[in-house]
Formats: C-alpha cells, structure tokens, sequence
C-alpha cells in the first residue's frame, strides 16, 4: 500500500519529508527502542514510535524505511523535522497513542 494512502486514510499529518509520499509500505514495525528497530525492522515497514530526536530519522534512512509515525500527539523537535526532509523520509504524527494505530495500521494493510 503507498504511504498517500495510509495517511489519507488514517488521517496522519505529514510534517516533513512530503516528497516520499509514494512509497510503498510493506508492513509496520512499533518500537521506541532504536536497537530494536535497527536489529528487526525491515526495508519497507513504517515505524511507528514516541520518539521526536533526530536519531529517528537516522535510523529509517539506514534501514530503508518507508517512513516513521509519531504517536501520542507528540511532536517532533526541528532538528528531526530539518534532517527528515534532507533524508526524504516520510515524518508523520497521529493523536493516537501506538496500540490503536497500530491496530488500524495492520486492519489497512491486511485488507489490500
């Protein structure tokens, strides 16, 4: 599923990193341990996360992800946002806490 549509659908804002909209999203991965994104996210997923540093970003870019959702309606800090658009990564927020979006996350893509 392209990442438009996800955002469109799940109704995320896009905060920086717009020009990469049209990625295709081939799974999610939940986790605000950075290792553990590092040592088990897979090129396509979309990260879903608490995290607002900029180490977020550096972490998508190396492991090619197809963008990263910040949830609890935190924001990300402007370092993040400038490197996000540099990196071209995708860098969306959601009011949703991780749990709930993840769930609805997972119900958009299964359903394609």
């Amino acid at each position: 599923m392209v990442l438009r549509t996800i955002v469109e659908k799940l109704g995320l804002q896009v905060k920086s990193g717009g020009s990469g909209l049209d990625r295709e999203v081939t799974g999610a991965y939940a986790s605000d341990l950075l290792s553990d994104v590092l040592a088990n996210a897979k090129k396509g997923d979309l990260l879903i996360s608490l995290q607002i540093h900029p180490n977020v970003v550096a972490v998508a870019s190396l492991k090619e992800l197809a963008g990263v959702v910040v949830v609890g309606g935190r924001q990300p800090e402007e370092e993040t946002l400038r490197k996000a658009e540099e990196e071209e990564i995708p860098l969306l927020t959601s009011a949703l806490p991780a749990f709930p979006l993840a769930g609805k996350l997972y119900k958009l893509i299964a359903e394609c």
